[in-house]
This record gives structure tokens, C-alpha cells and sequence, in this order.
């Protein structure tokens, strides 16, 4: 979730709410966190695949780097590329430590195989700073006879993606097949070891069942609690000097959850804490937690706000 200058939380869900994000022939509302929105500029979003009427993203502005957190040796895997506004990125060339390299397709992901030596792998997007680490397993720790899922969240925001960990994964994305309360997810990045996952925007808030499954085999269901954060902040200009309070409210659980909110125009406003804030919610039927920003001089302020969730074994359905 990214909030700027003169967008009220209302204001914005009323705005983003009238995108739509095409896959496989499925129409559903843009995910929240991968978009910029402000009153009064165009709302940018995700698109997969690309129509042919559709400008793709340039290359030159790709940001975001999606890589499995965990390979095998020898094992087919896939990556995803996004820019800053959120959208899957094609023609963006990636690196890798060992001196391997991958270019994005129309898609904005790339298939590659995972390099023969067990160990730690970094990869970068080709002319940015920042490196993603993954770990490489040995074929041996990861059992392929049967699909189950070891680690999940507990808790997943509806707007944001979310990883779990396993075993017989398709290292292809669109191999795997995800539902969330019955509805597609969308596979950005596989391994047979590890899937991100953006899920369905379309979902109401609350314990929804997830289903995975690669060609005939299938994990037991599990369960996770989705939550939607809608933040609430006045969308007059905020002065220098003055405080302003960020209230997330979070719905589809009365539990306490745990948010980050960081500072990304650090030049144009304090937020309270430090550039990186990590703050509890209150729980209870009115879920909410708070942040707080001082004006440093005038300007567009941008904070972004996330849902910390760690990976625990999964809940059973």
C-alpha cells in the first residue's frame, strides 16, 4: 500500500478500485500495493499478459527483482520482474552471481535452471544496485514424488504477495496451479521448492482455503486469514512542522497484526520512529494501528505499508 500527498484512504480505494488486472482471460481488481496513486494522477497497474494494444513497460524502469528463495540443483525455476508502479516488466536482463544471465519475456518473467553446485546465489537486475539471495538446495532435500506445502503465513494481505515453502512445486509458474477461496492466484515466481503468490483482489477479507497443485499432484489445503488495509489520512497539503496521523484499519481479522510503514520521501517529511517504523495493531473488532508524519517542507510525502507475516507450518483446512 503507497499513499501520497492528496489522496485520502477513501479516495484512493474508490480509485483503484475501478482498475482491472487481466490474466488468463480472469478480470480482477488491481492489487493495491503495486500501484502509486495520487489525486489527480493516472493510476498505473499491473497487466498479464500484454494485449497487443498495451504499451509494455519500459525496461529501463524496472525495480523489483522476484526471486524463489530457495532452488534445487539442476531444477527449472522461474523469476519476475516489476517496476515501480507494480507491473510485470519484460526485456529486463538479470544476473546472477555465478555468471549466468536471463532476459525477461512479454510476460515479465523468466524460466531458467537452477546451477548444479548446492550453496547461495545472488541475482541483480542488470544496471541496479541491490542484490536478491537465494539459497540452492540438493535434489535430495527436496522430495518431487509429492507436492506439501511446509511453511506459509498465517496472515496475507489481500493487496500484497505472499511466499510459502515446500516440495514438488513446478519450477514453471504457469504450471502451478493456486486457488484462494476458490478463486485463481497468480504465480509470479516458482521453484519446486518455493512459490510467490499474488492473490485474487476479488476475495473478501477473512480464513479463506488455499489449494495448490503441479499437473497430478496436489498439497493437503491449508488455511490463511487475508486481511485489506485501508488507510485513512487527511488529503489536504501537510505543512512544514505539522503533525499528521496515518491510521491503517485492518479488516478480515479482530487478531493483532503486524505493519512496516516506511518513509520514501524522507526530504519531505519525518515519519516518527525513523525512515523504517514497525508498529502492532490494536486487535479487536476495531483493528487499527497508527502512524504518525511531521512536515519538513512542502511536497508530495509517500510512505509505503506492508503486513509482516513470518512462515510457520501450515494451518490445516
Amino acid at each position: 500500500m503507497v499513499l501520497r500527498r492528496g489522496c485520502s484512504c477513501r479516495q484512493g480505494i474508490a480509485l483503484q478500485s475501478s482498475c482491472k488486472v487481466h490474466y488468463n482471460r480472469l478480470v480482477r481488481s488491481l492489487p493495491r500495493p503495486l500501484i502509486l496513486a495520487s489525486c489527480g494522477l493516472s493510476l498505473l497497474f499491473l497487466s498479464w499478459p500484454m494485449r497487443p494494444a498495451q504499451q509494455a513497460p519500459a525496461a529501463s524502469g524496472a525495480r523489483i527483482l522476484l526471486l524463489p528463495h530457495k532452488l534445487v540443483s539442476g531444477e527449472r525455476a522461474t523469476l519476475a520482474v516489476l517496476d515501480v508502479s507494480g507491473r510485470l516488466t519484460p526485456s529486463v536482463n538479470v544476473t546472477f552471481s555465478n555468471g549466468d544471465k536471463v532476459t525477461t519475456d512479454a510476460t515479465g518473467r523468466a524460466l531458467f535452471v537452477a546451477p548444479l553446485n548446492p550453496g547461495t546465489i545472488f541475482a541483480s537486475i542488470a544496471g541496479r544496485g541491490g542484490r536478491v539471495v537465494s539459497t540452492i538446495l540438493s535434489p535430495t532435500d527436496v522430495p518431487s514424488a509429492a507436492e506439501e506445502v511446509t511453511a506459509a503465513p498465517r496472515v496475507a494481505s489481500i493487496g500484497d504477495r505472499f511466499e510459502f515453502l515446500g516440495h514438488g512445486f513446478c519450477g514453471d509458474a504457469d504450471a502451478n496451479h493456486v486457488t484462494i477461496a476458490a478463486l485463481p492466484g497468480l504465480v509470479l515466481a516458482s521453484s519446486p521448492a518455493s512459490l510467490t503468490v499474488l492473490p485474487p483482489t476479488d476475495m473478501d477479507p477473512g480464513a479463506a482455503t488455499v489449494n495448490v497443485s503441479c499437473g497430478q499432484k496436489s498439497a493437503a489445503p491449508f488455511n490463511i486469514v487475508f486481511v485489506s488495509l485501508e488507510l485513512e489520512s487527511s488529503g489536504t497539503a501537510l505543512a512544514p512542522g505539522e503533525h499528521r496521523a496515518l491510521t491503517v484499519r485492518v479488516r478480515g481479522t479482530t487478531g493483532k497484526v503486524a505493519l512496516e510503514a516506511r518513509n520514501l520521501a524522507p526530504e519531505i517529511a519525518a515519519l516518527t520512529g525513523g525512515a523504517i517504523v514497525k508498529v502492532q495493531s490494536t486487535g479487536g473488532a476495531e483493528n487499527t494501528a497508527k502512524f504518525e508524519l511531521v512536515g519538513k517542507t512542502h511536497g508530495s510525502f509517500t510512505v509505503s505499508i506492508r503486513l509482516l507475516a513470518p512462515l510457520s507450518p501450515p494451518k490445516s483446512s
